[in-house]
């Protein structure tokens, strides 16, 4: 390790951590974009292989997870990063990520064998208004969930929700457009008491199993008798439902292919960094007036690899595994990464280690 011991280093990188996690609590620290993109543009993309623990790279298990690789992306665009949100087709070859400067990111997911190795045929856009014009404004551009409703991520429909003025716009898409909105879903009148800067984050359209039809949204911290509020739209039982709150806030959710759902939670504090945590809820659940605790598959603090985790995608694979894709919001800030990060659920496994306690 050079002239200083290891624990010079850890405690180094500890302070980067937490001055960038200062971000988390003061964006406007960043640099986000001020314009628009006016099209679309290929982008190269450097992808660096990380290690959840950096500690023990040979170490695989993870609470209820098993680590399919990992990746920091890098690219010469000041447009590149801030992604809040993620899609996988179901091929889970193909990713979308839309970041809260209002643009979008595609790119194909490379693998060597079930490792996550590399992103290519990448290429960034922006997401269009109702009036064919690229999103400008902060207020109107600051997307924060994604979900592809249909087709694929190069070609199909997917639903977005957006902060400070919040809303869930359905966007049809293709390689080289992102909109205009043709739609959306109405918020529950109770969505009114979010905060400007606290919307919908979460946003998870279920098509498989009994409440197929249904689309299950989060706030990332509207409260309801100290836990979080939720609400199921659509589908064969809508109505609001509660999760309970155990000391994180949302950031999102995706479908899993049973018909349940995970939700994406992070944690900040100036005492302890940044915490991520996965928490998987079944179909059977998700009711009306449920309070919903939900099995957490995986908790992990700032000693692993992560950053500020915001988007998580869920697909099966060709052999049959659950596989969550993550991605961290950078906030464009230097002092942050760009993480993209794959998961299998360790169905009927043991589980070999956990992550360590702070």
């Amino acid at each position: 390790m050079g002239l200083f011991p290891v624990q010079v280093w850890r405690k180094a990188a500890t302070l980067v951590l937490a001055a960038a996690a200062a971000l988390f609590i003061a964006p406007a620290l960043a640099e986000k974009p001020t314009g628009a993109l006016a099209g679309v543009e290929p982008i190269a993309v450097t992808a660096i292989a990380i290690d959840f623990d950096r500690d023990t790279p040979e170490q695989k298990t993870f609470g209820k997870l098993i680590w399919r690789g990992g990746l920091n992306l890098f690219a010469k665009s000041s447009s590149f990063g801030g992604y809040s949100a993620l899609a996988v087709d179901a091929s889970g070859r193909t990713l979308l990520a839309i970041s809260d400067a209002g643009s979008w990111f595609r790119a194909n997911l490379d693998y060597d064998g079930r490792k996550l190795k590399g992103v290519s045929a990448a290429a960034i856009g922006p997401i269009l208004g109702s009036n064919g014009k690229p999103l400008a404004d902060d207020r109107e551009r600051d997307a924060e969930g994604v979900a592809l409703i249909s087709g694929s991520t190069a070609q199909g429909t997917v639903y977005v929700s957006f902060e400070r003025d919040h809303r869930i716009e359905r966007y049809p898409i293709t390689r080289d457009r992102f909109g205009p909105p043709d739609g959306g879903l109405r918020l529950p009148p109770e969505a009114k008491r979010m905060d400007a800067n606290r919307g919908v984050e979460a946003i998870a359209p279920i098509s498989a199993g009994k409440l197929r039809g249904t689309t299950v949204i989060f706030s990332e911290r509207l409260l309801d008798k100290g836990n979080l509020r939720g609400w199921l739209i659509g589908g064969p039982t809508p109505g609001p439902i509660l999760l309970k709150n155990m000391g994180f806030d949302i950031t999102d959710a995706a479908a899993l292919p049973d018909g349940g759902i995970v939700l994406l939670e992070r944690r900040f504090r100036y005492s302890e960094g940044v915490k991520m945590r996965i928490r998987r809820i079944g179909a059977d659940a998700l009711k009306p007036g449920a309070l919903i605790a939900g099995e957490v598959l995986l908790e992990a603090n700032d000693s692993y690899n992560i950053d500020n985790m915001e988007g998580i995608a869920a697909h099966r694979s060709g052999t049959g595994e659950t596989i969550l894709t993550l991605v961290s919001d950078d906030n464009f800030s230097p002092l942050q990464r760009t993480l993209l990060m794959q998961f299998a659920i360790a169905e009927g496994k043991p589980v070999l280690a956990a992550p360590r306690a702070d």
